[in-house]
């Protein structure tokens, strides 16, 4: 395979892979053999590449969804009116209350991480 075709396949197998394809699929999609979607796999560069664009695409989704709260919550607390039936605004208020805690240990264990790290680089600078 020309050096083209071979950037071109990684480039194939990389967003396959990255996005949750099988080997077998993205070999396929690639236009390669599966014995060589394994070989790429063996290689921590490759690998590297695949794990990074995976990164990239929770990014992107997790931006999108971010986007998306502030509509969301206007959405249930609408649905915590008094003139919805009380099966609709009881499950409203149980993901209202789910995604409250939810999101706040998030946050909670996201300051103690950051907490670590830091206590953990001063300790690394001080060695």
């Amino acid at each position: 395979m020309s050096g083209d075709g071979r950037r071109r396949a990684d480039a194939v197998l990389v967003a396959s892979l990255a996005g949750g394809s099988t080997k077998e699929e993205a070999a396929e999609a690639a236009g390669v053999s599966e014995r060589t979607v394994y070989r790429r796999c063996d290689d921590t560069d490759f690998v590297a590449r695949v794990e990074e664009a995976q990164q990239e695409l929770i990014s992107r989704t997790t931006a999108r969804l971010c986007a998306t709260t502030g509509r969301a919550v206007d959405t249930l607390s609408e649905l915590l009116d008094a003139s919805q039936p009380p099966s609709v605004r009881l499950g409203a208020a149980r993901t209202v209350l789910d995604s409250a805690l939810r999101w706040r240990d998030a946050e909670e264990i996201e300051i103690r991480l950051l907490a670590l790290e830091i206590t953990l680089a001063a300790t690394s600078d001080a060695a």
